[in-house]
């Protein structure tokens, strides 16, 4: 924190602190609400990724990021009726994945 300070007072900077969860977030001071979003989301799906089959819920993460990253991405835009036969087989995978871990017992995961 202490270099970001150093530069605070040269360079246009936003930062946030989550001292809970050790993260520091750096944004120039121009960063639009977009361009946020779509780099938090970047985190989102990169865990959905690494995830992988190991866990209940991926394909949940994966398939929201996915259809998350579709509509960001053609925010400024018109969706592609490409984009929503995309965004259709997502939703589709999410309702599969719901039906087949709503009955299950909850169980801990440490992936």
């Amino acid at each position: 924190m202490d270099l970001v300070k150093k530069y605070d007072s040269d360079i246009p900077l936003k930062v946030e602190e989550d001292i809970e969860n050790n993260i520091i977030k750096i944004f120039g001071a121009n960063m639009t609400s977009l361009a946020r979003a779509q780099n938090g989301l970047n985190d989102m799906t990169e865990l959905a990724y690494t995830t992988a089959e190991h866990h209940p819920y991926w394909n949940l993460l994966y398939n929201c990021s996915e259809i998350a990253n579709t509509v960001l991405d053609k925010w400024k835009n018109s969706l592609s009726s490409d984009d929503f036969k995309d965004i259709d087989w997502a939703l589709k995978e999410i309702h599969q994945t719901l039906e087949k871990i709503k009955d299950k017992e909850p169980l801990e995961h440490d992936c």
